[in-house]
């Protein structure tokens, strides 16, 4: 039997005055989701995960927390990154959120 390895779980950040949502690793900071405001909608502009981290479904829980954060706010989504576009496309219940 192998053993998955511990560590601190990802957790994600809202970091309002530079309009990012943070993913972090402990102390790591190990990826991002850049946006802008326009009115009542939040331009989705680009999320990067570390290299080495990819391909770990890491993107996909820091767009995940953007949707909700954004859908708890009231305000509609632009899902200018490519990355987000297919998210949503995939997880039709946030369709309602593009504007």
């Amino acid at each position: 039997m192998t053993e998955e390895p511990t560590g601190p779980a990802p957790v994600v950040e809202h970091d309002e005055p530079r309009r990012r949502y943070v993913l972090r690793i402990g102390p790591d900071e190990v990826g991002e989701l850049g946006y802008s405001v326009a009115a009542d909608r939040v331009v989705l502009e680009h999320t990067r995960v570390d290299e080495g981290r990819q391909e770990k479904g890491l993107g996909s829980q820091l767009v995940r927390y953007a949707l909700d954060d954004v859908r708890g706010a009231g305000r509609r989504v632009v899902p200018q990154c490519p990355f987000v576009r297919a998210y949503v496309e995939r997880n039709p219940q946030y369709a309602d959120l593009v504007d």
